[in-house]
């Protein structure tokens, strides 16, 4: 059947939020695609979650080159929808990829080299069906590769005219500094920065959002929902059988579902049932409450899924004291440095 975007889908133009400096807008909510669009998962349920999204104005589609299982197969998923269903629509669409860890043997598919970075780039346009991706980003800081190297592949990508920005994943604040500047030298400047941030791992409030500010680069944070934990779906302290923790290739391990956290998460749901809305809607709209975060990445596994997931920005707005009563649930445990250390290189 012949899929026809609502015609509805731009009359909020209040979602979206001007990345960094640039002259890109983002809706404030973006659909990852991570999890449940891999080969393992049922593409019908994939395609109605993006031509939802669409629908609803979400315009950002995110990937990376080993997004699965197997590694590549989000990337053809998406691919097929847009072949199918939003082929006339590309020039309403940001899609970005990635590549920075493992996704083929041998010394040329891990990491940051130049070699690496611009084959995985061809091949993912290759997966997808497109000429160019919006943007391209190094997924994780190589110390083995130097940085100018990294930053001349992406800003290769875009002088090719294979992408169209480029952007940094998990990179410190130092590493983002000097990133940057490499960049804006060579007439390709950083878009945005794509770090793992939630109320559970809060390191980006403490240096990255004023170097990102600084650079004039936005933010897209990845698992504000702390992949599921920030949401009702464990808070009866079980796992049910299609929660993301039961999956046997999940990242999301059951021990990490411990009393402690539970407690937190219990306190946190009650004052968000006090805003009239759900523990993951409110967690949602605290992820954005910094004009610097441009974004948040969402994941859904089912349509209903991402209709409570959007519904979030009916109410982005926090009084002082509720603010104060979530930092008391959380205290300062959330604000820890986060480790950011790439794993030793083989």
């Amino acid at each position: 059947m012949y899929y026809y975007p609502a015609s509805t889908r731009y009359a909020t133009p209040s979602i979206y939020r001007r990345c960094g400096r640039s002259g890109i807008h983002l809706p404030m909510l973006s659909l990852g695609l991570w999890h449940n669009f891999g080969g393992v998962d049922t593409f019908e349920t994939g395609r109605a979650i993006v031509r939802k999204a669409f629908d609803l104005g979400i315009t950002h589609f995110d990937l990376a080159n080993n997004y699965g299982p197997p590694p590549g197969s989000a990337e053809e998923t998406f691919g097929k929808i847009l072949k199918a269903d939003l082929s006339a629509h590309r020039d309403e669409l940001i899609v970005s990829t990635k590549a920075g860890y493992l996704m083929w043997e041998g010394p040329y598919g891990d990491w940051g080299s130049r070699k690496y970075l611009l084959a995985s780039l061809d091949q993912s346009l290759k997966r997808l069906g497109l000429d160019y991706v919006d943007i391209f980003y190094h997924h994780r800081m190589d110390p083995q590769t130097p940085i100018e190297e990294s930053m001349g592949a992406l800003a290769h990508a875009v002088r090719s005219g294979k992408a169209l920005y480029v952007g940094l994943s998990n990179y410190t604040p130092k590493e983002t500094s000097i990133a940057a500047k490499i960049l804006r030298d060579l007439g390709a400047p950083a878009l945005i920065h794509q770090p793992n941030y939630n109320m559970f791992n809060r390191w980006i409030e403490l240096e990255l959002l004023a170097v990102l500010e600084d650079e004039g680069m936005g933010c897209i944070p990845f698992s504000p929902l702390a992949q599921g934990l920030l949401t009702n779906r464990y808070l009866a302290g079980n796992i049910p059988n299609d929660a993301r923790a039961a999956k046997a290739h999940g990242f999301l391990k059951a021990d990490r579902i411990t009393p402690e956290l539970l407690a937190k998460t219990k306190k946190l749901n009650a004052i968000a049932a006090q805003r009239g809305q759900s523990l993951a809607q409110m967690t949602l709209a605290w992820t954005v409450r910094d004009p610097r975060v441009t974004t948040a990445l969402i994941g859904a596994s089912k349509v209903a899924q991402l209709e409570e997931s959007f519904a979030a920005l009916q109410n982005l707005d926090f009084t002082p004291d509720e603010l104060a009563q979530i930092d008391a649930v959380l205290r300062v445990d959330s604000m820890k440095k986060d480790t950011l250390k790439p794993k030793k290189r083989r």
